[in-house]
């Protein structure tokens, strides 16, 4: 790979790991190249430039040609049309906010309008993320990989059809309608998925997300961040069918922790068998994933033989504490570093743990 010269050694790596044989953490270290310009993709080129999809490429790869890629790190460039982008495959409403970088996907309509939505093969964004795809992934055959869009989780879609207080509701009145509409989701992200990597692998082996996780099988973060606001006895009913489904069909998947209102439905995950590992998010405003407040946690996790991914922290002087106090297996580790002696100076004290 041009961007990663190592790469086939890398790729045993991640395979290893995802079939939980890996005794060491992986780790994807990445920092700007020495005497290089450094230039940051922020991931958001596919909507800033629309028009010209093909400027988004040229900013990426500028980024590659100065970025080093220690360790496990490797180039990834996934289709980010905002979180949860089936929503505007049914609808065809996306409204982005260039100046602050978010997109936004919810249009509250009545039951009987939402129960008419259907996927639109014609629909103008869907088409552009097919056709982004494919752009992205011949480009970056033997340079980069491409990472699938963030389809979205199913309530989450569901909530930018109905709105999140209205949905809240609609789990106690409607509940009938919420588990068929959530049929009609899943069905559409089956093929959303499934659509999007027949055209990634005429290019490129395995696959990625928005996570930036390299796999050399079909596999994908799953998540609700909807869930936050509901109880695990809701969580088994309305959440975790949908799960457990793309759980069986998927090779591989990671669901997406977001924040402590999610923790009460960790043990629900946890007895999904097909799912291979937790991805622990805590916010905004708490400490992040070097804190010792979530390592009983990190035990829990890896105690149920679940991979474990942590790529947020306050202190990455921490890290090694977090090894030494729940082990290297199963476990994902990403930083940055402001130079590449930074990078290899850290990679060099975690090896050696």
């Amino acid at each position: 790979m041009l961007y990663k010269q190592d790469w086939k050694n890398v790729r045993e790596v991640y395979e290893a790991w995802w079939n939980k044989e890996l005794d060491y953490p992986l780790l994807q270290v990445i920092s700007p190249k020495e005497g290089a310009r450094y230039t940051s993709y922020n991931g958001w080129g596919f909507l800033h430039h629309k028009c010209c999809p093909e400027k988004a490429l040229d900013i990426f790869e500028e980024s590659c040609q100065n970025t080093y890629f220690a360790a496990e790190a490797f180039p990834n460039i996934w289709i980010n049309l905002g979180p949860g982008s089936l929503a505007s495959y049914f609808t065809g409403f996306l409204k982005f906010d260039h100046e602050n970088n978010t997109a936004w996907f919810e249009s509250p309509r009545s039951w009987k309008e939402m129960e008419k939505l259907e996927f639109k093969e014609d629909n103008e964004w869907w088409e552009y993320t097919k056709y982004i795809t494919e752009l992205s992934a011949k480009r970056g055959k033997d340079k980069f990989i491409v990472g699938t869009t963030d389809i979205g989780g199913v309530l989450d879609v569901l909530s930018s059809f109905r709105g999140a207080q209205n949905l809240l509701v609609d789990l106690i009145e409607e509940p009938a309608r919420v588990l068929d509409m959530s049929e009609k989701i899943l069905e559409a992200w089956f093929k959303v998925y499934s659509d999007l990597y027949d055209i990634t692998e005429k290019y490129q082996d395995g696959t990625s997300a928005w996570m930036g996780i390299w796999c050399p099988k079909k596999w994908y973060p799953l998540q609700c961040d909807f869930s936050a606001m509901i109880s695990p006895k809701m969580f088994e009913r309305f959440v975790a069918p949908y799960l457990r489904k793309q759980c069986e069909w998927l090779d591989y998947s990671i669901y997406h922790l977001d924040g402590p209102g999610e923790i009460p439905h960790l043990d629900i995950l946890l007895d999904i068998p097909e799912l291979t590992g937790i991805q622990w998010v805590p916010g905004d405003g708490n400490y992040q994933c070097d804190s010792p407040e979530w390592f009983p946690m990190y035990k829990r996790i890896l105690a149920k033989n679940k991979l474990l991914v942590l790529q947020s922290f306050d202190n990455k002087d921490n890290i090694p504490r977090i090894l030494k106090e729940v082990g290297g297996k199963g476990v994902l580790l990403s930083t940055w570093f402001d130079n590449e002696a930074g990078a290899e100076g850290f990679i060099q004290k975690i090896r050696n743990l």
